[in-house]
């Protein structure tokens, strides 16, 4: 059971959505060379983000995805082994944030949303973005991921059966 995939405060409209989203969430597992990580993804509204980003984050403002990871929740204080095998962690999006990102960008919603599933992954994987140096990794890294998402419609396959191998966990 590697991503699940559900909404929080946005309509059955967005059901297509959802299904397009764990198919790119496995393929970029797929990718990571982690296809059995379980990964829990939340498609939602910004008045959802927003409670999130306010009550963990100390940001009252929405956002466009937040990154739980487990092994941050669980505590450093315990040690790998007994962390839960192969559990990455959450990650929110906001479907309206996307949709005025994409559009502010000239891009598709869709393609937004694929940008933030990828960031909000490394994110879970121990990447971030503190200086001019990790954000040029993390840019680079997120579209990597990002373009497992994208199938050649000529060969009907995609950049997932390739791994990503400059994108790794620490």
């Amino acid at each position: 059971m590697p991503a699940i995939v559900r909404r929080l405060r946005l309509a059955s409209r967005h059901a297509p959505l959802e299904r397009r989203v764990r198919s790119w969430a496995d393929r970029m597992l797929h990718a990571l060379a982690m296809p059995d990580a379980e990964l829990s993804i939340v498609l939602c509204d910004d008045r959802a983000i927003h409670a999130l980003n306010r009550d963990y984050r100390d940001k009252d403002r929405p956002t466009d995805v937040l990154a739980f990871a487990v092994r941050e929740a669980i505590g450093a204080h315990v040690p790998e082994s007994a962390m839960p095998k192969g559990v990455l962690g959450d990650v929110v999006i906001s479907v309206p944030t996307a949709a005025r990102q994409a559009k502010a960008a000239q891009r598709s919603t869709e393609d937004e949303i694929a940008m933030l599933l990828a960031h909000g992954l490394l994110h879970l994987l121990g990447r971030d973005h503190r200086d001019r140096t990790e954000e040029r990794r993390m840019v680079a890294m997120t579209d990597a991921l990002r373009s497992t998402t994208i199938v050649d419609r000529r060969s009907a396959r995609s950049p997932a059966d390739r791994p990503v191998s400059a994108v790794r966990a620490r």
